[in-house]
């Protein structure tokens, strides 16, 4: 099977299929926060929330920084412009091939009309 991907596209994609993820950068997208906040807040132990962070970090939507004990994230530098134009690569592609089946439905309506 042929895969046209990118490793960073897939990392994106993985990293923001995870609901509990994408929590945690809105709640980032409002305020850094500590490791231990997070998994407060999301009602999860700290080793979850921690493997949470790690692939967001992966993915550059996450930094962190040890301070001490604390360990504290907040928004990577990275945007989603790569992703969004993925996305709209494809939503072009879908547009297109449901206005052409919106005029062969027209055509057809209007064949139906004609033949009564």
């Amino acid at each position: 099977m042929v895969q046209f991907s990118t490793p960073r596209l897939d990392a994106s994609f993985a990293a923001l299929s995870d609901a509990t993820r994408r929590g945690v950068l809105e709640q980032l997208g409002r305020s850094d926060a500590s490791i231990t906040e997070l998994a407060d807040r999301f009602h999860m132990t700290l080793t979850g929330m921690k493997k949470h962070v790690v692939v967001l970090e992966q993915a550059g939507f996450v930094a962190t920084e040890k301070i001490g004990r604390v360990r504290t994230c907040r928004l990577g530098q990275r945007r989603l412009e790569e992703e969004a134009a993925w996305i709209e690569r494809y939503r072009q592609l879908w547009a297109a091939r449901f206005d052409a089946l919106d005029a062969v439905v027209e055509g057809l309506k209007r064949r139906e009309t004609i033949d009564e």
